[in-house]
Formats: C-alpha cells, structure tokens, sequence
C-alpha cells in the first residue's frame, strides 16, 4: 500500500503481438539466438556479432552502433533484452506463449526520454514490418 506522499510515474507504452503458425520453443529459439536477428528485424539491425563478453552482442543499425543483451527464459518464454544505441536505452519485455499448436509473441516498447510522441509513434510502426518478416520467416521453416 502506498502512502500518501508516495507517487507514480508512468511512460508510455505500447505492446505488439503476432500470432506466428509454428512450434513455440521453435520460435524461442529462433527469437533467442541474436545471430539471427537481421533476418528478422530488418528495419532495425542490419548486423549483429558476438564480442567479448558472452552477455552482449555488437549491433548495426541505422542509427549507428549498438549493444544487445538478451536474458532469454526458456521455461517461461521470457525474452527481454537490453538495447543500447545512440537514440536511447531500452528494456524490452518479451514473451513467446503457446497458442494452441502455435506461438504468440509479444514485445513491450517503453516510450524513451527525449522521443516525442510522433517519433517513438513512427519507430514503434516499422516493429509491424520487423513482426510480419519474423511471421513469413518462422511459418516457411515450420
């Protein structure tokens, strides 16, 4: 219970979800293996390779260079990451679920300071490209 001095603040969000037709530990560890990101986010990562240390992933975007940090579950589907660019830090909740004989997956996108509203508006339309190439990419390989 919070007392009465205490306050919330809250960013914006928005979550994305696509139902993909394959086995759910098929697309988790498809979604869990950085390497593969460029085929599948391909408005936002043109290359990613492993560096130094086993936690972080070197990326291109084009925005520049980035890090990738995946903390992958795969006993709960939990796929959140940590992406660092020039344009911000994120934490990415993620989740692939089953669904039936198929997969949900969903990603949380946290409004970052310093995005207006129309910026982070137009980054979160391209995640509907990345989501509808990731979807064609896992149902031809089911």
């Amino acid at each position: 219970m919070l007392d009465a001095n205490h306050t919330h603040t809250t960013v914006r969000s928005v979550t994305k979800t696509v139902r993909i037709a394959c086995d759910p530990q098929a697309a988790f560890g498809f979604l869990a293996d950085l390497g593969n990101w460029p085929r599948w986010a391909i408005v936002n990562v043109k290359s990613t390779s492993r560096t130094d240390d086993p936690n972080w992933w070197d990326m291109v975007t084009p925005h520049g260079m980035a890090r990738l940090r995946m903390r992958a579950d795969a006993s709960h589907g939990i796929l959140d990451h940590d992406f660092i660019d020039p344009q911000a830090s994120w934490t990415v909740p993620a989740r692939v679920v089953r669904n039936g004989d198929g997969a949900e997956f969903m990603i949380t996108f946290f409004q970052p300071p310093g995005f207006t509203d129309t910026f982070f508006d137009e980054q979160i339309k391209l995640v509907d490209i990345e989501l509808a190439k990731l979807k064609v990419l896992l149902e031809a390989a089911s």
